[in-house]
């Protein structure tokens, strides 16, 4: 069996930098309790590690105590969450990607011009929740071409396009041209997609393209991977999307001469490096 390796798989330079900061916190805090407002980033078995360290993973922002050590997941939090936490004196550190901090900004900085937000993503993400907060002029959400078509679009209002930064690049430039044959709306274009996001779906597209079978390993939760499983997908390859080694049917996968193996941005390398031994030894 030959198994080719995606060389994006795995952390990207967002959750390293998350995780950084929350250790740098712990190593300070030894004696104190450490919260996060939701999962820091989306993969159980980091966020059990993490617990066993004794950090505590508050569903409301009221789970966390005045005064408290917080950190805002890499994801971010509605802006009016993280306003609520200063006031009560949380002690708030900040460890929202850098890539959806700018798309934050962005969006809030067109929407202050008066601009009525449309936003490609998932109602359910804490990132699109946190996106649609900064959007001052109000906003529309969709999450295909469809629920765009249907929105209510005034051609005497100007609006922004963005997306979740994790969002199918491929399916966000579809919208975004779709808008531009539109003579009669006013839309400017923020480009909000990651950057490691999109190299990691197009080197998962070209792998797919060479094998029988993709393996695409992530929390079932995370978004980015299940964009990845999508994109797969769309090249008509067989898929299958695994948490961890253990989920491996190996007597199905020994029948593909060939299997593709990438891994979500929310993925650790070890990880990533069992199940990949584990094709490799099929």
């Amino acid at each position: 069996m030959r198994v080719v390796r995606a060389e994006t798989a795995g952390f990207c330079m967002g959750v390293d930098l998350a995780l950084n900061k929350l250790d740098s916190l712990i190593n300070k805090s030894a004696a104190e309790s450490i919260f996060i407002l939701g999962p820091i980033i989306h993969n159980p078995q980091v966020l059990e590690e993490y617990a066993a360290k004794g950090v505590i993973t508050a569903q409301t922002p009221d789970e966390i105590p005045s005064g408290a050590s917080a950190v805002i997941r890499a994801h971010g939090v509605p802006r009016m969450v993280e306003e609520q936490l200063r006031k009560r004196g949380v002690r708030i550190t900040d460890a929202t990607c850098p890539k959806v901090k700018k798309a934050q900004l962005l969006i809030q900085t067109q929407t202050r011009k008066g601009r009525t937000l449309l936003l490609y993503g998932e109602g359910n993400h804490p990132e699109v929740k946190g996106l649609l907060s900064y959007a001052d002029s109000g906003a529309f959400l969709f999450d295909q071409q469809k629920m765009l078509d249907e929105l209510p679009l005034n051609p005497k209002n100007p609006y922004c396009l963005a997306a979740q930064t994790t969002q199918d690049r491929e399916g966000f430039e579809a919208i975004a041209n779709e808008l531009a044959s539109r003579r009669d709306l006013d839309v400017a274009v923020l480009h909000t997609i990651c950057d490691a996001t999109r190299e990691r779906q197009q080197e998962a597209v070209r792998i797919a393209r060479k094998v029988e079978f993709m393996v695409v390993v992530g929390g079932y939760i995370s978004g980015n991977t299940r964009r990845l499983v999508q994109v797969v997908q769309a090249q008509n390859t067989p898929c299958l999307h695994v948490e961890t080694v253990n989920e491996l049917p190996f007597d199905e996968l020994k029948k593909h001469p060939s299997i593709g193996l990438t891994a979500g941005a929310s993925t650790p390398k070890k990880i990533i490096d069992e199940v990949s031994r584990a094709l490799v030894a099929l």
